[in-house]
């Protein structure tokens, strides 16, 4: 199979280039021209302990130069996905089916609304990476795993065999019946710390010692919780005491939220697909999402004072 990776940042470089490390066929596509011309001229590095690695992998920033794909995975930022799937359509044939792997929700609406429904699968990442230079990754994937699934719940062909070609390729990956549950079962750890930490500037070592931030962000899962139980989903848990915990599980002392990297790099961030999903989507289901409003505004306030040019 063919795969191609729409965003070739922190993660998409860290299962792509573990793909591609197994022999599978990988390309990357990023507009970062630096990113793209050092992995072209020097293959991608993955850096292990004292070790680099170099991989082998073909980047561009134009879709247009590659053929259509088996397997396209999204893993641009959730505002950037319309833009992004619309340069990507010469990447997609009659059997190419795309998944998302984005942090937040309304991604696959968004690709569904640009190619429609049956080409999409969802699917949710629990592996990690650090872009520490153009072309240079930390990969976070050994022991850790994704899930994929059709939105319909049902375990196809195609699904089986995507999944054991990324088993194959060294990414750990299993097969939900359940992927729009575990899409807000994501949505809900990142809406348990990503605002907090980044209207604080706090790394998670910090942010978990405050008893007044566990509360807020017990308040603001709660939140999201009612939400999707009112759209009839189902979650793995419902407590918000156990998706805190897991929200830092495994991860370092400094470890610092999509949403904090965005704001001290003074770059838009995904607060409108995270905290903001919930508010939206309480608006529509008459489920009162106070704490997350106020969130999302912090954080969009941050974004102003920062001068981010992209604030709609």
């Amino acid at each position: 199979m063919k795969f191609c990776f729409l965003g070739a940042g922190a993660l998409g470089s860290a299962i792509g280039g573990t793909l591609a490390r197994n022999g599978k066929e990988v390309y990357l596509v990023d507009q970062w021209q630096e990113h793209v011309d050092r992995i072209n001229q020097e293959g991608l590095i993955f850096i292990e302990g004292e070790k680099d690695i170099r991989i082998p992998i073909k980047a561009v920033t134009d879709p247009s130069l590659l053929g259509p794909m088996d397997v396209i995975v999204v893993l641009v930022k959730s505002f950037a996905t319309e833009a992004a799937i619309k340069q990507a359509a010469p990447l997609i044939g009659p059997e190419t089916v795309v998944m998302s792997l984005q942090n937040g929700l309304g991604n696959e609406k968004i690709i569904e609304e640009e190619i429609g429904s049956e080409k999409i699968i969802g699917g949710k990442a629990y592996v990690g990476g650090v872009l520490k230079a153009p072309g240079k990754n930390i990969p976070g994937v050994v022991g850790k795993e994704i899930c994929i699934g059709e939105m319909t719940g049902k375990t196809t062909e195609r699904i089986q065999k995507i999944a054991q070609e990324f088993n194959e390729g060294g990414i750990i990956t299993k097969i939900s019946d359940n992927i729009k549950g575990m899409i807000w079962d994501k949505l809900l750890i990142n809406v348990a710390t990503g605002a907090l930490a980044g209207i604080t500037g706090l790394g998670y070592g910090d942010l978990y010692k405050i008893k007044d931030i566990e509360e807020t962000a017990f308040a603001a899962i709660e939140e999201g919780i009612n939400v999707a139980k009112a759209n009839k989903v189902i979650l793995l848990t419902e407590k918000p005491k156990e998706i805190w915990e897991k929200a830092a599980a495994g991860l370092p002392y400094g470890f610092k939220t999509s949403i904090l990297q965005s704001l001290e790099k003074k770059q838009r961030s995904e607060v409108d697909f995270i905290n903001g999903a919930v508010v939206r989507w309480g608006k529509k289901l008459n489920v009162e999402t106070p704490v997350n409003h106020a969130l999302t505004a912090c954080v969009k306030g941050i974004e102003m004072r920062n001068e981010v040019t992209s604030i709609e």
